[in-house]
């Protein structure tokens, strides 16, 4: 724009840009009026420079040096104005659907990971930054800032970190908080008591602050993550729970109805999106009966319930 050069392309790029977010047309007029600041700051230098002698140039040539580093300092400046402004915004609302999984940088430096039918809203400001978690699950890395800590809501329980990787999920019972990394702090707001959580460990924590607390043992908080890749992982896990956990992620339903076989228990790992090959495996291990000819769901039972498919 400042060349005056732009191509059919480029204003085209330029437009869809604008149209994409409503703050962006202020974010344009900032930083334009910053970059004619500068240009008004560097024209007036150049009349001073060419009005000197040649045999002076020896001198001046340094100082032409340092010139094009107040370019780059100006334009980092003009970075800046820019990171201010998308930083400490008015908030912004993420979602996906069912089976779907969804990283996303945000502006502090942060990631976070977004699971399967996950609704929550961020936003960064000054000297904090909130996450409001209203559905599903998400698992933070969280950029270091001691001056801004990193909060996630959901429900009345809140986990705060400043630099760190956790994940919080919304479940039934309460809301879970698991720490890959760093030291996270869990309460409730009708509660008085705050809980550090160290890499490992995990708790279920319940609007009335009641707490279920456990350290990893036997690598429960990765396998519980295990989602990030795409993947189930089971270990001595009822077939009750291992058809909830399919069914976070697939229209097509797991049924199991009879107790006697939701109690099984199963091991190994498992495509998220592949509830057909896990209902093949539990027939396999189990010697059930598995009904696909339903395309919305998929019923495992005892043998003599129905006919083998």
């Amino acid at each position: 724009m400042d060349g005056g050069a732009m191509s059919a392309q480029e204003e085209a790029q330029l437009q869809t840009w604008l149209e994409s977010d409503a703050r962006n047309h202020g974010l344009l007029l900032k930083t334009h009026a910053t970059w004619l600041s500068i240009d008004a700051g560097l024209a007036s230098h150049d009349v001073a420079e060419e009005a000197v002698p040649s045999e002076h140039w020896a001198v001046i040539r340094p100082l032409w040096h340092r010139r094009r580093v107040l370019v780059g300092a100006m334009a980092a400046g003009v970075a800046g104005v820019v990171a201010r402004f998308t930083l400490f915004d008015a908030g912004q609302s993420y979602a996906t659907r069912l089976g779907e999984v969804r990283r996303v940088p945000l502006s502090d430096g942060s990631v976070m990971t977004m699971n399967s039918n996950t609704n929550l809203a961020v936003r960064l400001e000054e000297h904090t930054r909130r996450v409001d978690l209203h559905q599903g699950e998400a698992w933070f890395e969280v950029a270091k800032d001691a001056q801004r800590p990193f909060v996630v809501t959901s429900g009345q329980v809140k986990a705060r970190a400043v630099g760190t990787a956790f994940s919080v999920r919304r479940r039934d019972a309460g809301v879970e908080v698991l720490v890959t990394e760093g030291v996270v702090e869990a309460w409730s707001g009708s509660g008085p008591q705050r809980i550090r959580l160290g890499a490992g460990e995990r708790l279920l924590m319940t609007d009335n602050a009641r707490i279920h607390y456990g350290s990893d043992q036997k690598g429960d908080v990765e396998r519980a993550l295990a989602w990030r890749s795409g993947m189930i992982r089971l270990s001595g896990t009822t077939l009750a729970d291992a058809a909830d956990e399919f069914n976070r992620y697939n229209k097509r339903q797991l049924l199991v109805t009879d107790p006697e076989v939701a109690g099984e228990q199963m091991a190994g790992q498992f495509r998220f999106n592949d509830p057909e090959g896990f209902a093949i495996a539990v027939r396999n291990s189990f010697n059930l009966r598995v009904d696909m000819s339903n395309p919305a769901f998929i019923k495992i039972e005892r043998a003599e319930k129905t006919a083998e498919i």
